[in-house]
């Protein structure tokens, strides 16, 4: 990273924390259709967010001059920074009274990277990036194709992250501008006095960022077809890049939603290590465990992403929440969004959305479903003892009774095998049996997608499929 740089100031300030950053690699046709969905957005929000950029040099900007200036009407600051270029200034767009611009020096390593930031109260999104340097690229060197080129760094939503981003470009821009600075930071004091509970619907910006994503894997293709220059290897690791970053939209935003339950941020990770470990003791082959993790992992999407279903629409013919919808735009999830739409499925035939019954539940669904709801009654004790701020029962005690509480649905709610095998392993963490619960590392999760990804999962209804599920 170069010194001085503000993804490497920021590295710096999180190398010993106890969160470090998952940096990756991007390639620039990937990032374009990353930052144009968490830009577009800004166009469906009312929160009139502080957006800061910087696109390394001005003829880039130029490029965006036009969306800029629909972006500009909908946000209450924007903030471009890049080495000059001819027309850079110019532009109509750049004359806009909000949107300000400022003209970094050759040296500046900031000139190096291609930033995104938008912070508002309701919504926030950040690109991080550094271009790789000649050395970084190897023996081959740096590509000839624009397009091949690679950077370095990360994205999110998290507000907090965002914040602290957000003040490092600010100072950074008080070394060229300290009136700008100043009414920045004027600006960002604002945002943060008027946070509240409600938020944009990250949902939608999900399923923006798959389809611009997508959109890109079909350009590509088409590239493929029409320019001989573009190297078949260039066209599969960019296609591999896109998948990649679709399926860390979704970790992403499962990880912001974990971030905000007060009363359990690791639950995701606990419901995750336990299913993995149901699945090995039923001996799963990997890819089926593979599948059952990702689950895991995602099943609190559904409701965030959606509406949920209501009980006016349970039956058959209720439709796919829109949650599920989204997770079916990757072929690669189709399965895994099967499983956690059946997760709710009773194993006596009365559940939604589809009362199943029996085998014909998925068995992941039916994994998923009994952990889930383990788990929660298991944070509803520890939860309960908190507040009352004595500890009543065990931790031991606490399993025990949230078991028998699982026992007491089974054969209705619940597949008695597996009410069993959950029997064996509460058995062995009560004797000290531990299930490491960890954050997986968004930025390299390719490898929770095989060679299986795309099957999908033997329902039994496929008549029910068709009608609803596509």
């Amino acid at each position: 990273m170069l010194k001085g740089s503000i993804l490497q100031k920021l590295d710096t300030a999180h190398r010993s924390s106890k969160k470090p950053l998952n940096f990756g690699v991007y390639y620039k046709n990937t990032l374009i259709a990353l930052c144009h969905a968490l830009e577009d957005f800004i166009l469906e929000s009312d929160s009139a967010p502080l957006m800061i950029t910087a696109f390394q040099r001005g003829k880039w900007y130029l490029q965006e001059a036009e969306r800029y200036g629909e972006i500009a009407q909908k946000s209450s600051q924007v903030v471009i920074m890049a080495a000059a270029d001819s027309g850079f200034f110019e532009h109509p767009t750049s004359q806009l009274s909000n949107v300000a611009l400022i003209n970094l020096e050759p040296s500046d390593p900031v000139a190096q990277e291609w930033h995104l930031m938008i912070l508002s109260p309701r919504y926030t999104a950040m690109v991080l990036c550094q271009e790789l340097s000649e050395s970084d690229y190897g023996s081959q060197g740096p590509p000839e194709q624009d397009i091949e080129r690679k950077f370095y760094g990360f994205w999110t939503f998290e507000p907090d992250l965002v914040m602290e981003v957000v003040r490092v470009a600010i100072a950074h821009i008080g070394s060229y501008d300290q009136d700008l600075q100043q009414a920045l930071t004027t600006r960002v004091k604002q945002i943060t006095a008027s946070v509240t509970e409600e938020r944009d619907d990250l949902g939608v910006v999900v399923q923006r960022v798959v389809d611009y994503l997508q959109d890109s894997q079909k350009n590509l293709s088409q590239l493929g077809q029409t320019n001989p220059d573009a190297s078949e290897f260039y066209q599969q690791a960019l296609d591999e890049n896109l998948v990649s970053n679709e399926m860390q939209a979704f970790l992403r935003m499962a990880q912001l939603i974990d971030q905000a339950n007060a009363s359990n941020p690791m639950l995701a990770a606990e419901v995750t290590a336990l299913s993995e470990a149901m699945g090995q003791l039923l001996d799963l082959p990997a890819w089926q465990l593979k599948r059952l993790r990702l689950a895991g992992l995602l099943h609190g999407l559904v409701p965030s992403l959606g509406t949920g279903i209501s009980s006016e629409d349970q039956g058959p013919s209720c439709p796919l929440v829109s949650g599920v919808q989204a997770l079916r735009a990757m072929p690669q999830l189709r399965a895994v969004a099967q499983i956690i739409t059946h997760q709710t499925e009773r194993w006596d035939g009365t559940g939604i959305p589809a009362e199943l019954a029996y085998d014909a539940i998925p068995l992941e669904s039916r994994i998923l479903g009994l952990i889930t709801e383990f788990q929660q009654r298991v944070n509803q004790q520890r939860m309960s003892q908190a507040r009352e701020g004595q500890l009543t029962l065990s931790h031991e005690e606490i399993l025990s009774q949230a078991l028998a509480e699982c026992q007491a649905l089974s054969g209705k709610t619940f597949d008695p095998k597996l009410v069993e095998a959950l029997g064996l392993m509460v058995m062995g963490m009560q004797q000290g049996m531990n299930l490491q619960a960890t954050q997986p590392k968004i930025a390299s999760g390719m490898w929770l997608l095989d060679s299986h990804a795309e099957e999908e999962t033997q329902l039994g209804i496929e008549n029910w499929e068709l009608g609803i599920g596509n």
